[in-house]
């Protein structure tokens, strides 16, 4: 049934809503009221509060500071009702509020989490909020483990420090200095990209067989117009926009109706409706198919800071002699 809803027919579904209830209704009460999904709206408007600026609606707060407590309250209530942490997505469609003021003052969402529950605390709430906070500390004891092997990694590649230095504290981040991604070869970028330029880059060694030839790149939405085979004799114009994370769209508020193709290095928006090209997974695929291999280094590749490979490279070319490959 939905899907030959309209954007007309969910504007005014909103609007309907909005009139009945004297306020902007939440996405849960759009579904219960006007039988209008969160999947309907994201395929057609990309987020729900993009759908709401069609309607010239607002979410309460917007326009205005929220103050931390509301912010809290409003988070912890949407974490109770689910029974676990909620996703930035599970929270835009459930809370009162966007996710902005918690963005604004957390910088991320994985930070969130912590940041309110030492609120909470400082604030003696812990007493009436003690299921979120336990969640919370699940999720930290869960994530422990992964912090102490990146930490041990960090120790491992250094290399041997100063007599007085942390043990766990990895090497010193200079702040003078670019970040690079993991080794990985062989290509042109020899580092997996961290931005969404590296994207770019890598989409152009390996536009044409992908099947695009790229006729523009531009600063402004979408980033690119091609042309793509669609058979041996015939081609199409697509719009084209590149992402580091497929997810990074939202949050730069793209309208999905105005692009084709997304193109990213991780794809982690499993709700995206557009098409996807994840090179991170594409570009093994290609070189394979070239009988070369791909390897993005991982922290187990190193010692002493080097990829093993990079150090005995002639004894892992000569195992591989000789062998037949395959192409996928």
């Amino acid at each position: 049934m939905e899907i030959n809803v309209t954007k007309q027919q969910i504007t005014a579904g909103i609007q309907e809503c909005a009139a009945k209830l004297g306020r902007v209704p939440t996405h849960s009460e759009l579904a219960k009221l006007a039988g209008i999904s969160r999947r309907v709206v994201r395929r057609l408007f990309g987020t729900y509060t993009r759908a709401l600026r069609e309607c010239n609606l607002e979410r309460k707060g917007g326009g205005r500071k929220v103050e931390m407590e509301d912010l809290f309250r409003d988070w912890a209530g949407v974490a109770r009702k689910l029974n676990k942490l909620p996703t930035l997505f599970e929270y835009e469609e459930l809370s009162r509020y966007s996710q902005a003021p918690l963005m604004a003052r957390f910088g991320t969402w994985s930070r969130v989490p912590s940041g309110l529950k030492q609120y909470a605390e400082g604030k003696g709430w812990a007493g009436d909020w003690k299921d979120v906070l336990t969640m919370i500390e699940a999720r930290g004891r869960r994530e422990e483990p992964l912090l102490v092997e990146r930490a041990t990694w960090l120790q491992t590649s250094a290399g041997p420090g100063p007599a007085d230095a942390n043990p766990m504290s990895g090497p010193i981040i200079l702040k003078d200095r670019p970040i690079y991604g993991r080794m990985m070869r062989p290509y042109p970028l020899i580092c997996a990209p961290v931005n969404e330029m590296g994207v770019v880059f890598l989409f152009g060694a390996v536009a044409e067989r992908l099947g695009f030839w790229v006729l523009r790149i531009q600063t402004e939405f979408p980033d690119c117009e091609a042309l793509r085979m669609i058979d041996e004799d015939r081609c199409q114009l697509v719009k084209v926009e590149f992402e580091h994370q497929s997810r990074n769209f939202l949050k730069h508020m793209h309208k999905v109706d105005e692009c084709d193709v997304l193109v990213c290095w991780k794809h982690n928006w499993p709700e995206c409706p557009l098409e996807v090209v994840e090179l991170s997974e594409l570009l093994p695929k290609l070189l394979m198919q070239n009988g070369a291999n791909l390897r993005i280094f991982r922290s187990e590749d190193f010692h002493g800071g080097k990829p093993k490979s990079l150090k005995h490279g002639g004894k892992e070319k000569a195992k591989g002699k000789g062998k037949n490959r395959t192409t996928s």
